[in-house]
């Protein structure tokens, strides 16, 4: 059987292209991943949570979610307000977290990547 490209299958990669099975395979990309998945899942559940709470609050406890903080600003509105700064604060977080502890193992990955 015969790729759109007209190569076999069996071929396997082309020439000079990296073998993706082995470098995921590589103690350093599970490294990689492990450290992806400790920042984005923990920091995903908790926001999700931050967001139901917020939801469930809404329907079951609308005379708490409408306490006056100041004029007509209510918690409501506090919590909702707090959901877009939450999303902001996450991005800068994972930015600089990325920065420090995410991109420099993968730039080297992806150097290591380049010269096989």
């Amino acid at each position: 059987m015969s790729t759109p490209l007209g190569r076999s299958e069996a071929a396997g990669p082309p020439t000079g292209a990296p073998d993706w099975e082995k470098a995921q395979a590589e103690p350093e990309f599970q490294e990689l991943r492990r450290r992806l998945r400790s920042f984005v899942f923990p920091v995903s559940g908790l926001f999700l949570a931050w967001y139901l709470l917020y939801v469930l609050l809404s329907v079951y406890a609308p005379d708490f979610m409408s306490t006056k903080i100041g004029g007509n600003f209510n918690i409501g509105l506090l919590m909702g307000l707090l959901q877009f700064v939450t999303t902001f604060a996450i991005t800068w977080w994972y930015v600089r977290w990325a920065n420090r502890r995410f991109d420099p193992l993968a730039r080297s990955i992806r150097e290591e990547l380049e010269q096989r």
